[in-house]
């Protein structure tokens, strides 16, 4: 399993792109009543999910890099996604998305998730397959990706 590009890194380049799309191309800016108390839970589910993936490999006692994982985590909020904390950072995009204010940022969230999917997480299952075999095919027939 290579990566070329590690999964803070693509967050940190769409967030970049997005920023660039909103000053630069907005196309059209917008404002709703609410909207701040919108972008903080969306940020603040963000956390949340991102935290819960990451406490429940260290509950297991097992690494993130499903390279080095010696355990399957399908407990606590791996039961509903199987990829919380990318499911964490889409979250924190949407919220940027929203404080940023500008539509033309919204083209970069669907890239996220291409490349997400297409990427980093079938490289990730290849990997998981690989190691922990029916089980892992088990566990992806009953819990969807990202939530």
């Amino acid at each position: 399993m290579r990566f070329r590009v590690t999964p803070p890194l693509v967050f940190l380049l769409t967030l970049a792109a997005m920023y660039v799309l909103a000053r630069y191309v907005p196309l059209w800016r917008f404002d709703f009543p609410g909207k701040v108390l919108l972008e903080w839970v969306f940020s603040l589910m963000a956390v949340g999910f991102a935290l819960a993936g990451i406490m429940a490999f260290a509950r297991a006692k097992t690494a993130i890099n499903p390279k080095k994982a010696s355990r399957l985590v399908t407990s606590g909020v791996y039961r509903y996604s199987r990829n919380p904390i990318y499911l964490g950072l889409l979250l924190l995009l949407v919220a940027i998305f929203l404080n940023l204010s500008a539509l033309s940022s919204l083209i970069m969230i669907p890239v996220f998730v291409f490349y997400m999917n297409s990427v980093q997480i079938a490289a990730e299952e290849r990997v998981l397959t690989h190691a922990f075999g029916q089980q892992y095919i088990e566990y992806c027939q009953h819990v969807r990706r990202w939530c």
